[in-house]
């Protein structure tokens, strides 16, 4: 019974020094991926084929699960907050509440979760698929770089439609927060769009891009990494795609949580 405690110590530093061996390696990865965008598109090597076929890829398994989830989560912010606004007496303020938080917090968080879900998956599968069919090591046999060929690629390609969903998500959410309380809760439309436009700044549309460029970045390199050392048959490409969607969600969130805070401490809010 003596050895349980050590044992279970045991299995906790190696866990401990697994997680920052991997942290370590997604952030050589990372740096890797970014050299190579902005040391070969002025050379006129970067594979532009390969960027424009991953785009178009992550914007067809992206959009329209976006455009249904922000409709709806539009509708739930104007519900949440209309029903606290008349609790309190500050319906007037209905729009500058709805606006801000779909803007700041609900299209970074809705292009989070989609990024993860449908483009984290489908990187890591695809180049879990490639790693155990030897491919990657063919390609590196051969003298070519995977990350220059297939990681770079997908990266940029994820940071360039990152930033378009939040700005579609951002305008959609507003839209439906305002249909929603004009026509559903008795709002007036003049008050929604006067608060909105009294509290609102545009760093706060930087800051949702921010965090989304952000976002898109963390899910286009930790799929990448787990779908590079993917291992044991498909099976292995399973338990990659699995653990890119759980990492990439638990990063995602504690990022929102730093970048928020950084935001209000260098960024406070005005008052009108």
């Amino acid at each position: 019974m003596s050895q349980v405690p050590a044992r279970i110590a045991t299995l906790w530093r190696e866990r401990v020094l697994q997680s920052f061996i991997t942290f370590g390696r997604v952030l050589v990865l990372s740096l890797d991926a970014v050299r190579h965008i902005v040391t070969d598109i002025p050379r006129g090597r970067f594979p532009w084929k390969e960027f424009v076929r991953q785009a178009w890829f992550i914007t067809g398994v992206s959009v329209v699960p976006t455009l249904l989830v922000a409709v709806p989560f539009g509708v739930i912010v104007s519900v949440q907050v209309g029903s606290i606004s008349q609790q309190v007496g500050a319906t007037s303020f209905m729009g500058a509440a709805n606006g801000l938080g779909v803007i700041r917090q609900g299209a970074p968080i809705v292009v989070a979760l989609l990024l993860a879900g449908a483009v984290g998956s489908a990187i890591a599968a695809d180049l879990g698929a490639r790693t155990i069919r030897d491919e990657i090591d063919a390609l590196e046999t051969m003298g070519l770089s995977a990350v220059q060929r297939l990681v770079a690629p997908r990266l940029l390609a994820t940071l360039v439609v990152a930033v378009l969903l939040c700005g579609m998500v951002a305008f959609t959410g507003v839209v439906t927060g305002y249909l929603f309380n004009v026509l559903v809760q008795g709002g007036t439309p003049g008050s929604y769009v006067a608060t909105f436009a009294a509290f609102a700044q545009p760093s706060d549309l930087v800051l949702a891009e921010v965090k989304s460029l952000i976002f898109g970045g963390i899910v286009a390199v930790v799929a990448s990494y787990k779908g590079l050392t993917a291992s044991g048959g498909p099976k292995g490409v399973a338990n990659a795609v699995n653990a890119s969607v759980v990492l990439s969600v638990v990063l995602l969130f504690a990022v929102n949580v730093i970048v928020t805070q950084l935001y209000a401490v260098f960024f406070p809010q005005r008052i009108a």
